[in-house]
């Protein structure tokens, strides 16, 4: 029906709508002799009719000059309002002068009738046709109700009521002096009215209105709404919003960060310019979780070149992209260069640092999906171990300043493949380290990354999306987590730190549960969990099982000992090196073993090198005393 009015052309709309004015206005006028004289008007003459003929002609002329036919009905407010009635105040204004010009009968009760009477008829249809005629009355609106009655939370209530999609129910503050006023006409209530709606809507979306909120705040603010699975959205920030690059109903999910979410700590801006201000930087791997973040990092801290590594050309392209647009926006000029290379081809390594003049490396290439390395034990040691390897020796051999290794926690007592080539990686660069050479090496270590494409965060999203079910390995699995861009911030800064051959940990803060974090995410998106409990529930999660070389828990030192630093969320660790003649040795003997293809023999090796490797069998003793470690660590 509306796109019906819509194609109505604009001259006749002003037709019909000077044609209901002026009927409304001759309505109002008689209506008024009829009302004041009891029904006798026969004392309307000639003089009366002139006045009658100057307050509809003012009236119309002031309706068309001021624009308020220009003024779309379905959005007639308060200020469109407000204009009619000043117009109808000078039109009453006008009866009464002509009226004395004229010699014409109209009593002083006639001009206060005529502008009620015309601003019912006129203003107040208008308010009825634009509610008829809006998307209000015709099509279902979502249910909402918004957190915070701030100056955020009233600029989204007034976007919100003058719009189609969504009907606000109620705003919730936790301050008492919002508590109990209204605004726009919707009650404000504390923040336990959220039973009340609960119980009474069902479902409905919140909506949280509160802008430059640390982490930490907005972390309570989701878990005080989380156990009632209501989807939760938040509004952008104020400067996005100011800036134009974002609308206030332009609504986002609730991220798994804000629901992790620390106080972020002021970074060092010493360290975080120490290797890359006018310097010559390479990613490898610039096109992973972590890589992209390093590069969009880097690029903020002025170097004077930015070199992007990486095997896929797909992932190349778009952080390259990304890149390129970054710079336009902020009117920069640093040269990045794209190059397609594998960490594993040693003469393209030292070819490339060298016409580049590289002096800054931050290695991040690397494959770490637990369960791919361990059905591919070769491809894993090939790149992880011997890509490693042949990098570091380029970095040596062209006199790189900084060599930083993105390094795991998986890499402490590795219970799997893929977290023995990173506990080997880390030897060779601590054996290189006590080489005589110029380039330092640098071995930063944490644990999951929120978002990365080898998080279960993403995973449990689309299960969620699909209708479940949740699939976790085991009801008492805990990792660490952190924030992508907090670890590429805290990984530049340990970076910097270091003579060569130390290995820093990232404080990661406190472990998390994963049956916790899906049962959350499933309520942060307005689902409820399906178990015995609630047996009517919308997901489910099932275990899976323990994944070949999968830890309960992880570990990020292998001593338990570690020093503070310059910073509070970076520790370095005294971690035991061999020499590199012994790393040199080992990875001979890796090497022929591959040559060979002996999987059994590589596995074999990795067990007898220092490298704490003891491939997880899952046996029942075994599971019990992980669980039991699991358990102390998360109390």
């Amino acid at each position: 029906m509306i796109r019906r009015i819509d194609l109505i052309p604009s001259s006749i709309k002003l037709l019909i709508a000077l044609s209901y004015d002026s009927a409304a206005l001759s309505i109002a006028f008689f209506l008024s002799y009829f009302l004041r004289l009891g029904g006798e008007i026969s004392v309307v003459g000639y003089s009366e009719f002139i006045v009658f003929a100057l307050t509809v002609g003012f009236t119309l002329s002031c309706f068309y000059l001021l624009d308020v036919y220009s003024s779309i009905i379905r959005y007639f407010n308060a200020k469109a309002s407000l204009k009619i009635i000043g117009i109808l105040i000078g039109s009453a204004c006008v009866c009464y002068l002509s009226s004395q010009v004229f010699d014409a009968f109209v009593p002083r009760s006639i001009p206060f009738s005529f502008l009620v009477l015309s601003s019912m008829l006129i203003a107040g249809a208008r308010a009825l046709v634009g509610f008829f005629v809006s998307e209000h009355w015709f099509d279902e609106r979502e249910e909402v109700v918004i957190f915070g009655a701030g100056t955020t939370g009233r600029q989204l209530v007034s976007t919100l009521t003058q719009g189609n999609k969504y009907q606000v129910l109620a705003i919730l503050d936790q301050k008492t002096q919002y508590q109990g006023r209204s605004l726009f006409g919707i009650k404000i209530h504390n923040l336990e009215y959220i039973k009340v709606l609960t119980k009474k809507y069902k479902n409905f979306k919140v909506l949280i209105a509160v802008s430059e909120v640390n982490p930490e705040r907005m972390k309570q603010i989701v878990n005080q709404f989380e156990p009632y699975a209501l989807e939760l959205l938040t509004v952008p920030s104020m400067y996005d919003i100011v800036s134009g690059k974002h609308t206030i109903d332009e609504l986002r999910e609730v991220s798994v960060d804000e629901l992790l979410g620390r106080e972020p700590v002021e970074p060092i801006p010493e360290l975080l310019s120490a290797n890359i201000k006018d310097k010559v930087v390479l990613v490898s791997g610039a096109g992973g979780s972590i890589g992209k973040e390093l590069c969009r990092q880097i690029i903020q801290q002025q170097p004077s070149k930015l070199i992007l590594l990486e095997v896929s050309e797909a992932f190349l392209y778009e952080i390259n992209q990304e890149l390129t647009e970054f710079q336009v926006e902020n009117n920069t000029e640093i040269p990045v260069v794209p190059m397609i290379g594998n960490v594993q081809n040693g003469m393209l390594m030292t070819r490339i640092f060298d016409v580049q003049r590289v002096q800054t490396i931050y290695h991040a290439a690397a494959y770490k999906h637990v369960p791919m390395v361990e059905k591919n034990v070769i491809a894993g040691i090939t790149n992880n171990v011997l890509g490693t390897y042949e990098i570091a020796q380029a970095a040596v051999f062209c006199e790189v300043e900084t060599f930083v290794l993105i390094s795991t926690d998986k890499a402490v007592r590795p219970t799997n493949v893929m977290g023995a080539t990173k506990r080997m990686a880390e030897l060779v660069l601590q054996g290189l380290a006590k080489r005589d050479h110029q380039t330092r090496f640098v071995m930063v270590r944490f644990g999951n990354v929120l978002g990365s494409s080898g998080s279960v965060v993403p995973l449990f999203k689309k299960q969620i999306r699909n209708g479940g079910p949740i699939t976790v390995t085991h009801p008492d699995i805990i990792r660490y987590f952190m924030t992508i861009p907090e670890a590429a911030q805290l990984v530049i800064q340990a970076g910097a730190m270091g003579k060569g051959g130390d290995v820093f940990v990232l404080d990661m803060g406190s472990p998390v549960k994963i049956v916790d974090l899906a049962i959350k995410m499933t309520h942060l998106m307005g689902y409820t969990v399906k178990d015995e409990q609630n047996p009517n529930g919308d997901i489910e999660i099932k275990f899976s099982g323990l994944r070949p070389g999968e830890k309960l828990y992880e570990e990020l030192l292998i001593d338990d000992h570690a020093q503070t630093t310059t910073h509070k969320r970076i520790l370095t660790a005294n971690e035991r090196s061999i020499s590199w003649v012994e790393v040199h040795n080992l990875l001979i003997r890796i090497t022929e073993a591959m040559n060979d293809e002996n999987v059994a023999e590589i596995r074999q090796l990795l067990m007898d090198a220092p490298l704490g490797y003891v491939p997880e069998s899952h046996s029942s003793d075994e599971l019990e005393n992980t669980e039991n470690k699991a358990d102390q660590t998360a109390s």
